[in-house]
């Protein structure tokens, strides 16, 4: 993990929030368990963008390309076919 920058920066956080990291506080500092929740939450961030990207992707495939992508695979085993003779 990297060495954090000490930024003066003002946030306002729930009292649910800090009594959270209150009762799950371990070795760490407040301040490190802050951030380490935050990272976490950046991740999932992230990782629902990307499914949502992918789910966009995907959903823009219609019966069209299904079909060129079924005559593709045909003629790629076809191929490989007559190649293994």
């Amino acid at each position: 993990m990297s060495k954090a920058t000490r930024s003066s920066k003002s946030f306002t956080i729930d009292r649910s929030i800090l009594d959270y990291l209150h009762r799950t506080r371990s070795n760490h500092s407040r301040s490190e368990r802050v951030n380490e929740l935050l990272r976490r939450a950046i991740l999932e961030e992230q990782y629902e963008a990307l499914e949502r990207e992918a789910a966009e992707f995907f959903a823009a495939t219609g019966k069209t390309e299904r079909a060129e992508c079924k005559a593709f695979a045909a003629a790629s085993q076809r191929s490989i076919t007559r190649e293994s003779k």
